[in-house]
């Protein structure tokens, strides 16, 4: 068990240099933890306030959700209290972010950004398609809540994309399906274009989050008034299934 340097209580010197030795310890445990990722991913006095995610721009919330991207690729996520969370967040919520995700149980966005309880709204649908169920959540999201960054968060190998190619019917999965198929056309691929070619594949699959990113600008008069005014950014990014990387695309 670490032990905490004790402080003496008969001298002040060695009490101002045991305080000091012990508050840089601690702040060599995650030294790439900036003060804005404290806030975002790791803060064990709870999740984010209202003044901490006001203070932020868009932007910074992307540079924040790529620090936390890299502390879970490099096995070194932030430290974190769940029951402070969740305890400080009981009475309201001030989510830096709604992301729009897939279901593919390998890509839940709060631990691949290293993201906790009250850090980001989370939508997830099979091929992170744009409905109007997530363009309403969206806007009460940023317009309602005042999230900065609406984000399409899609994936490498995704069975969605895959299903699409292949014109699968199988009940409501149909339906769902064409959503995504106006994605086959609009990519530029050279080669086989197989759903058994994962490169075939995965360039759809950044084609469906471009298709969605303008969706979302072009059927939310909301969203896009908000990002016109600065107020919101609507990005997105593709996670790789074999090295844990968000690639962030606009």
């Amino acid at each position: 068990m670490k032990r905490t340097p004790s402080v003496s209580v008969n001298n002040p010197a060695v009490d101002r240099r045991s305080f000091l030795g012990a508050a840089l310890g601690a702040c060599a445990i995650s030294p790439s933890l900036g003060f804005l990722s404290v806030q975002f991913a790791g803060s064990k006095t709870g999740s984010l306030t209202k003044e901490q995610r006001d203070g932020m721009t868009p932007a910074q919330v992307i540079d924040e959700l790529k620090k936390g991207n890299e502390r879970f690729r490099a096995g070194k996520m932030a430290p974190r209290e769940y029951l402070a969370e969740q305890r400080s967040s009981a009475t309201g919520q001030y989510p830096a972010a709604v992301i729009l995700g897939c279901i593919d149980s390998r890509v839940p966005a709060e631990i691949i950004f290293d993201a906790g309880i009250g850090d980001t709204f989370c939508g997830r649908v099979a091929g992170n398609v744009v409905d109007d169920d997530q363009l309403g959540s969206m806007e009460f999201a940023c317009a309602v809540s005042g999230a900065k960054l609406v984000l399409v968060l899609g994936h490498t190998a995704c069975g969605a994309i895959k299903g699409a190619i292949d014109d699968v019917v199988l009940g409501n999965l149909t339906g769902l399906l064409a959503r995504i198929k106006a994605a086959i056309p609009e990519t530029k691929y050279e080669g086989e274009k197989s759903s058994k070619n994962a490169a075939y594949v995965d360039s759809v699959a950044r084609t469906n989050i471009r298709l969605g990113i303008e969706n979302i600008r072009r059927r939310s008069p909301i969203l896009a008034g908000l990002e016109t005014k600065g107020s919101i950014q609507i990005g997105g990014a593709i996670y790789n299934l074999a090295d844990g990387m968000a690639e962030f695309i606009s």
